[in-house]
């Protein structure tokens, strides 16, 4: 396919082939000496510490210049930071010769270029920390222009909002919006933190197969691909449940995992088919201590994220300091329908559905059904941490049956912003019990469900040598970000979220 450019692009083009006729390569080999950063820069310079700055060496993207005859100012844009640089014609060019800052820097230059700086700190007269540079060196030249965006006073006009453009072009993206890049370093720390909890507290990280033959530990609809030398299906793993599982059979005591799960279903503001899972599980403990370990862990997630325990989402102000309210199930969807659900069959359940105009799919059984009433009507009201318990038997087919609630399990769900962000588990450890809810799931299948699960014979088997008791969770590390950066679209906390083929390619 014929490149068709822009007017821009052409004269960029154009300068690229002036550069190498004075013979300035545009995209050097060699590795470029870096001594300081952008941020080290500001933070650090000052009357004690100026010695420390009388030579420096950073490199970064050109952001903005402002020409000023024989002397200009520039913005620089590195990994940390930007930074004011001053250049003048005669440090650049001490001689005759001022093809360096004449035609190189004042003409054949542009936004977006990456260049090494090399020169001494200094205060301007505005008060603004700013590099002298004695010396440039073109390091990778920009062929594309960059969207343009107005910034005065350290405030962002014209930010590039575009959800087209931003999630399709990422990479420009994080050049012009500082504050993208601020959102995933935060992601990182978050991360970080969390699995210096785990591991701290003794946990092991581990892999698990991401092709898997079963796609089992979660209820949902899976992609399907084939393995061309064995001749089968095979799935992307839609959870790492029962893997994790394995190893606790094994004698792993405590085991994680950052998952990347794939669920072909649909997608929005919440929803993407690839998303990022943490599930751990812990031999000899239950829901109870797990919900201990949860406020724990995401206390210190958030303040590691934020400083604070306190985040802002959407306006709303929530706090992930411990302890968190807990609210069984049954008493959630009767303080806010009316009804009282916890002894009613399939057929109660599609009446009450009916009255409250919540439509469902003939195919789902009685678990999906109470889901689909607590969903609609229930989860959109708890906006502080709340953990939901104790769930019907019908909708935990991985779960142990509670100790002293008939028809219950031991089961919690963590609802922040009136959306889920972990589900968790006394584990079903009982094999024979374990392969009846299994074999109650393929009557769904049977009858429609599409997101009910297969029946793994090996994780039965598994189970056959015994599993010690084991608390288990999930975290949706996606909605888990959004929250702790205040961003209310999962796409705005994935660096590439899915999104449909261009028509074109440029």
């Amino acid at each position: 396919m014929t490149q068709v450019l822009s007017e821009q692009e052409m004269i960029r083009r154009e300068k690229l082939q002036q550069l190498l006729a004075l013979g300035i390569d545009p995209y050097p080999a060699p590795a470029y000496p870096i001594t300081h950063t952008a941020a080290d820069i500001k933070a650090n310079f000052n009357e004690t510490t100026q010695e420390s700055y009388k030579q420096v060496s950073i490199a970064g993207r050109i952001m903005m210049v402002r020409d000023m005859g024989k002397a200009n100012f520039a913005v620089l844009q590195d990994s940390t930071d930007r930074i004011q640089v001053y250049i003048r014609r005669d440090d650049i060019c001490p001689g005759e010769d001022k093809t360096m800052f004449d035609t190189v820097w004042k003409k054949l230059l542009d936004i977006g270029d990456i260049v090494g700086i090399e020169g001494y700190v200094f205060v301007t007269k505005m008060g603004e920390i700013s590099i002298h540079a004695t010396r440039f060196t073109l390091l990778t030249k920009s062929l594309r222009p960059l969207p343009v965006v107005k910034e005065k006073d350290g405030a962002i006009f014209d930010a590039v909002s575009d959800m087209e453009f931003k999630y399709r072009q990422r990479y420009a993206d994080l050049i012009v919006n500082p504050s993208v890049r601020d959102t995933f370093t935060r992601i990182t720390k978050m991360k970080n933190a969390i699995r210096e909890f785990l591991n701290r507290e003794g946990a092991l990280e581990v892999d698990t197969p991401v092709l898997q033959s079963i796609p089992g530990g979660a209820a949902a609809r899976p992609f399907v691909t084939h393995h061309n030398a064995l001749d089968i299906p095979l799935y992307l793993r839609i959870a790492n449940e029962l893997y994790l599982k394995r190893l606790i059979v094994g004698g792993f005591e405590w085991v994680y995992e950052f998952s990347r799960n794939f669920r072909n279903e649909g997608m929005d503001r919440t929803h993407n088919p690839e998303f990022t899972i943490l599930e751990f599980y812990v031999a000899y403990k239950d829901y109870f201590w797990m919900m201990e370990t949860t406020e724990q862990l995401l206390e210190h997630a958030a303040i590691a994220t934020n400083n604070s325990p306190v985040s802002v989402i959407d306006g709303k102000e929530i706090s992930f300091k411990a302890p968190y309210a807990r609210v069984p199930i049954f008493d959630a969807i009767k303080e806010h329908t009316g009804f009282d659900v916890s002894e009613m069959d399939e057929a109660g359940l599609r009446d009450v559905c009916k009255q409250l105009n919540i439509a469902v799919d003939p195919n789902i059984g009685k678990g999906k059904l109470i889901d689909e009433i607590f969903g609609g009507k229930c989860e959109h009201h708890y906006i502080q941490p709340t953990f939901i318990t104790d769930y019907p038997v019908e909708m935990s087919p991985l779960t142990k049956k509670h100790r002293s609630k008939p028809g219950l399990v031991e089961r919690f769900e963590l609802i922040i912003n009136g959306k889920e962000i972990a589900n968790a588990y006394t584990e079903l450890n009982d094999p024979i019990d374990q392969r009846e809810r299994f074999e109650e799931q393929v009557k769904l299948m049977e009858r429609g469900d599409d997101e009910a699960m297969f029946i793994d014979h090996d994780f039965l088997r598994a189970l056959e040598y015994g599993m010690p008791p084991t608390a288990g969770i999930g975290f949706g590390i996606d909605r888990l970000a959004m929250l702790l950066t205040g961003n209310v679209s999962i796409q705005d906390v994935l660096l590439f979220p899915q999104m449909r083929p261009e028509r074109t390619e440029q």
